[in-house]
């Protein structure tokens, strides 16, 4: 054992010992101390070092620390770090941790033992940022110390300081290119403890690694990787990586499978519509680099596509070498992958990412590729022109009247146990109920190309042929009307052409079988020479069947003709029939074929989609300019809404008024009068001390009798005038109002606004007019009971005189004067305040109860005002967006682009199956 070994276990005292391994050391160093007493010059340290040791050992710390409090020299620091020792085992950490900080020295192996101390030191009294700060510090100062990389690294897990944790293991990594710390890195990143660090921490520790264990480098980089996948740090990440990878010079020799695989799903997820191409042209190029140089084989063909096809659509951006290196690839490598599985999803991610960007559901399209997955079943497309026999041939094969007249949409027949018959449409797929319902839909014309019928029931020939017939509509028209019939062409694994025997094969049918060429090279077109039994004679009928045959096969050499007529014998021609079908039926490749064509439509729905983003611009400017028409125009009409509703409430309430007046006028006049008749009442023998009393009741009665008797019945009269003219005025601001609803309608081109007048407001002004009327109580008004001066008069005379006969004369003269005499413009204002009393809040509810009857309408055209406003404000955000944005729409189907771009390269590699446009 060394002498530093020593000093660190305290077995100093072994050597003085060693010849006496029988005797107690203690007496052993007694021994020694007394004999080096001895000498001229003794030297007691090392024997007083090796005592305290032994002390410390039997844990007397005072008699060791004694030993060690005088020793000198070369131990005097190792004697002061055992001294400190000796108070941290005797629990004195303070005083402890004072000692070890005050020494020091410039061994490396002091310095390490004391701060490994410290460090144990520091837990133990919760110092925990001084135990880190030493433990780095002595792992900066002596890395290879033993057990103290060892010793942090517990420490860090245990305190689940991560941070630290991975600075130690990946700088060991570097510093030892030990494979344990390689793989201690890995833990750590498995344990997702590394996903917050900065993605180039590693690269110099995976550069290193390569050099080291190459499978150790793919298993790390593959941790490393998948931690990021989801942070937002996983694009800096893949640069990285893509730089390292770039500078490692890889080759598909290292056989790096688990990173190949990565490449892969990396790839795919980054072009599948989510990032904009801003995003990933930094980046894809170099992705691609690497995958081609470490592509396993399983995926050369799949990444030597990816590399043609992003090249194609962003030139230059990887390096002509790689392109190079592709293209040889793809023409020598064997294709090793589900071809249709992938492209069928490619198509659903096309039509999924459609629906969240409210492109429309495609139902149509989605039923389309359903039935291009039927590999069991062969598709007979059949067409010609209207008049040519094609549903009188169905209905042959058949069996069953099923068409009675030409059919207007794309109809396929199918075998099926029961009878099911839908309609697809963009939006959705229906339920036709009954065979009623199909012949309905067969016969309409309006947008009748926009839906396909799928008719499907226990059809003995298909079942037994495997066979599905798809009958297209006439062939007539313009070249864009036969596009729209021949939209689904690319559905047909065989193409039958119906020719009228009549007039066979002219140019009319080469044009349309030019443009069949142009829309589906690959189809196989054969004939079906129809209304054999319509030609005068069986010669007649060969010569036309041969002509016919020799024009079609100088036209199209490999076509077939098949000579038909509905009314021959059904049995016999269906033998025949079977024949011919098996025939044209070619069944070579059928898998590659229908690839091409699922491959087709997911062009032409790319194709659509850059178009109807388009549209979608459009329309969205057009429904803004209309709903800024239409918000105008609505305003208009409110304006004159509003005109219109304060000029039935001006007209309404001045004939009411005018009613009301006309009354009024007639109480003026006629209550005085009726007042003053009652002066007739009075008599020289009338009791002048009360015939104010008497008269006032007389007075009283006889006007609430008129009020009651004439005026009543004629207020209620005129009331219902009244209410016959609002009535009519309420008609005309109705029929005013269906005038301007009507043409607000016309601009929606639907019912959208619909109005009703509260016409109730009639009956509550009845109702009311009804109850006011009926009857009538005058309050008791004191017409001669007032204190005015000549009343008061003669009140007061009558009393007093009342008794005296000279002066009843008199007294009857004054009274009968002053009766007759009098205005009684006061009593007729109280009496005539009294009788309207009751009609004043029905007359200022008039205005209220108006605006009731022209409330509804008001809301309508408020909220469509509204509705109008808000379409425009959300349509105007999108157009923003999208004019602020167009990669946002645009970026995604370049995309989708680039993935058929590589999925047509596989399907060409060494099958030679020709890509349809």
């Amino acid at each position: 054992m060394t002498l530093e070994n020593q000093l660190i276990t305290k077995t100093y005292y072994h050597m003085y010992i060693n010849e006496h391994e029988n005797v107690q050391p203690l007496r052993v160093l007694g021994d020694a101390y007394q004999e080096e007493l001895q000498k001229d010059l003794p030297d007691l340290t090392s024997i007083r070092f090796a005592q305290g040791e032994i002390y410390f050992h039997n844990r007397d710390y005072e008699a060791a620390i004694f030993k060690w409090e005088n020793i000198a020299g070369e131990l005097e620091r190792w004697a002061r770090k055992n001294i400190a020792d000796a108070y941290y085992e005797s629990g004195l950490l303070s005083n402890a941790e004072d000692l070890y900080l005050s020494i020091d020295t410039n061994n490396l192996t002091l310095k390490t033992e004391v701060a490994l101390q410290l460090f144990s030191l520091f837990i133990e009294r919760g110092k925990l940022e001084e135990a880190v700060a030493i433990i780095k510090k002595t792992i900066d100062m002596n890395p290879d110390y033993p057990n103290v990389t060892t010793i942090a690294r517990a420490y860090f897990e245990e305190q689940l300081d991560w941070g630290n944790a991975i600075e130690l293991a990946v700088s060991e990594a570097k510093r030892t290119s030990s494979l344990e710390w390689f793989e201690t890195v890995n833990e750590y990143v498995q344990k997702g403890v590394t996903r917050n660090l900065y993605p180039n921490y590693f690269m110099q520790a995976l550069f290193e690694l390569y050099s080291i264990d190459q499978k150790k480098f793919e298993d790390l980089t593959t941790s490393i990787w998948n931690s990021y996948k989801r942070e937002d740090s996983y694009f800096t990440w893949l640069k990285e990586v893509n730089h390292l990878l770039l500078n490692l010079e890889i080759s598909r020799n290292n056989h790096l499978e688990l990173l190949s695989d990565l490449h892969y799903e990396t790839y795919f997820a980054l072009i599948n519509g989510n990032y904009s191409i801003k995003t990933l042209e930094d980046l894809v190029p170099d992705l691609l680099t690497n995958w081609l140089h470490l592509s396993a084989p399983k995926q050369t063909v799949i990444v030597s596509a990816a590399v043609l096809s992003w090249n194609e659509l962003f030139p230059t951006s990887i390096s002509m070498s790689v392109v190079s290196e592709a293209e040889n690839l793809i023409s020598e490598t064997d294709c090793h992958i589900e071809e249709w599985e992938e492209c069928l999803n490619l198509f659903k991610g096309i039509i999924g990412w459609a629906k969240i960007h409210d492109m429309g559901e495609n139902n149509r399209l989605n039923w389309v590729v359903e039935q291009l997955n039927d590999f069991d079943t062969h598709h007979l497309f059949i067409t010609g022109f209207s008049g040519s026999g094609k549903s009188g041939f169905v209905n042959t094969i058949l069996g069953d009247e099923i068409q009675d007249s030409p059919t207007s949409s794309l109809v396929m027949f199918k075998d099926n146990e029961d009878l099911t018959i839908v309609e697809i449409t963009d939006e959705e797929t229906v339920s036709l109920e009954d065979f009623a319902q199909f012949q309905e839909r067969m016969d309409r014309r309006r947008n009748a190309l926009e839906s396909i019928i799928e008719f499907q029931q226990p059809f003995p020939f298909l079942y037994e042929q495997k066979l599905a017939l798809i009958e297209t509509p006439g062939l007539n028209g313009s070249h864009q009307d036969r596009y729209e019939v021949l939209q689904y062409l690319q559905m047909a694994d065989t193409l039958l052409f119906v020719l009228d025997a009549n007039a066979p094969f002219a140019d009319k049918e080469k044009t349309i079988l030019s443009q069949i060429h142009e829309l589906a090279p690959d189809i196989p077109v054969h004939f079906l020479l129809n209304k054999m039994d319509t030609i005068v004679n069986e010669q007649e009928a060969i010569r036309i069947f041969e002509e016919t045959s020799s024009k079609i096969q100088s036209y199209l050499p490999a076509a077939q003709v098949f000579a038909f007529s509905s009314q021959y014998d059904r049995g016999q021609q269906l033998v025949d029939l079977k024949g011919f079908i098996h025939s044209i039926r070619d069944t070579r490749n059928l898998a590659d074929k229908r690839l091409a064509k699922l491959l087709f439509f997911i062009r032409t729905t790319i194709s659509r989609l850059l178009q109807k983003r388009i549209d979608v611009e459009n329309q969205l400017i057009e429904s803004v300019r209309w709903n800024e028409e239409v918000v105008m125009k609505l305003n208009g009409a409110l304006n004159q809404f509003k005109d219109a509703e304060s000029q039935k409430i001006k007209v309404i309430t001045k004939s009411y008024r005018a009613s009301k007046e006309s009354i009024q006028n007639e109480l003026s006049i006629a209550i005085p009068k009726i007042l003053q008749e009652s002066s007739e009442l009075i008599r020289e023998d009338s009791d002048f001390s009360a015939i104010h009393l008497e008269l006032n009741d007389v007075m009283n009665s006889r006007v609430q009798e008129y009020l009651e008797q004439e005026i009543m019945p004629k207020y209620y009269a005129s009331l219902q005038e009244w209410i016959i003219r609002g009535k009519e005025e309420f008609e005309q601001g109705r029929e005013f109002l269906n005038e301007m609803v009507e043409g607000l309608n016309s601009l929606y081109g639907e019912e959208r606004i619909q109005i009703e007048c509260d016409f109730k407001v009639l009956d509550d002004w009845r109702r009311d007019t009804d109850r006011m009327t009926s009857r009538f109580q005058l309050e008791k008004v004191n017409i001669l009971l007032r204190n005015t001066p000549s009343q008061f008069l003669l009140k007061s005379a009558g009393k007093l005189f009342g008794a005296l006969s000279q002066n009843k004369a008199m007294l009857y003269n004054k009274y009968q004067a002053f009766v007759k005499n009098d205005n009684y413009s006061e009593t007729t204002a109280v009496i005539i305040q009294h009788f309207f009393q009751q009609f004043e809040l029905f007359e200022k509810s008039l205005e209220r109860d108006i605006t009731m009857f022209y409330r509804q309408p008001l809301k309508v055209l408020n909220e469509a005002i509204d509705e109008s406003l808000s379409q425009i404000s959300t349509k105007q955000d999108i157009l923003k967006k999208m004019n602020t944005n167009p990669e946002m729409f645009r970026d995604p189907l370049t995309l989708f682009e680039v993935r058929l771009r590589q999925f047509e390269w596989t399907t060409i590699a060494g099958k030679g199956i020709q890509t349809i446009y």
